[in-house]
């Protein structure tokens, strides 16, 4: 179970970072220097070793629906810097470091180089492409148990716009899971609320037994992200069946 940072430690008190406004720097890039200063996850992610505070929202997500567990075999789209991974890494068992229980698989898969990580296989590919179903097959030595996604668009400052965007992305990545994924699979990917959404929750009820929205509490308060949690993969589509 992850505890919020910051909530526990007797002796301790919690001290606000004021930052000033620079010459040259924006005042909204000051207040997020000053958010990011403050923020307990960025900072258990720093006294912890991950490669961000998005590492928190897997963890979360994992303790309520318990998907990473050991031997599992794990497909991370998007997954630069590789927060989810490390996490991926460590509940899955990657690297065999808890005795008597089943190895598991983590596999990256990002548009640039990833830092290597212990116990992940990273590799430059676009998802989108032809055939792309099929490597990363290849590369686990058979189907997934889970594919998560944290991706989402470079933002355009329109609201809506970046809304659609990720939602074609989250849409793109459970097409990539319905056909990697193995019976009773999950498939975890963040998304904006915003309505265009409703498309793809129709879909994943139709192939998976249980759908969710979750905001776990390491998600912003104030941001519009959510996470589309799918367990219990029902399996592809046979011929003529449509997934949508």
């Amino acid at each position: 179970m992850v505890k919020k940072p910051g909530t526990s430690g007797r002796g301790t008190r919690d001290l606000t970072v004021k930052v000033k406004t620079a010459r040259g720097r924006k005042s909204s890039s000051t207040r997020w220097l000053q958010r990011q200063l403050n923020d307990p996850y960025v900072q258990a992610a720093r006294r912890e070793g991950y490669r961000g505070r998005a590492a928190y929202k897997i963890l979360e997500l994992d303790d309520k629906y318990r998907f990473l567990v050991p031997g599992a075999r794990v497909v991370d789209l998007g997954c630069a810097p590789g927060g989810w991974l490390q996490v991926a890494v460590r509940r899955v068992n990657a690297l065999g470091e808890t005795s008597g229980k089943a190895r598991g698989t983590v596999l990256g898969i990002d548009l640039q180089e990833v830092e290597p990580i212990a116990g992940a296989e990273i590799h430059v590919l676009d998802f989108l492409e032809d055939g792309a179903d099929d490597k990363v097959k290849d590369w686990l030595g058979g189907e997934a148990d889970v594919v998560m996604s944290d991706m989402a668009a470079a933002s355009s400052g329109h609201q809506q716009t970046d809304h659609l965007r990720i939602i074609a992305l989250c849409e793109a990545a459970a097409e990539l899971a319905f056909d990697v994924l193995s019976p009773g699979g999950t498939f975890v990917a963040k998304v904006l609320a915003g309505g265009a959404e409703q498309g793809l929750q129709a879909t994943l009820k139709k192939r998976f037994e249980k759908v969710a929205n979750v905001k776990p509490p390491a998600s912003r308060s104030d941001s519009s992200e959510k996470f589309v949690v799918a367990t219990g993969f029902r399996g592809r589509a046979t011929p003529g069946e449509s997934g949508t």
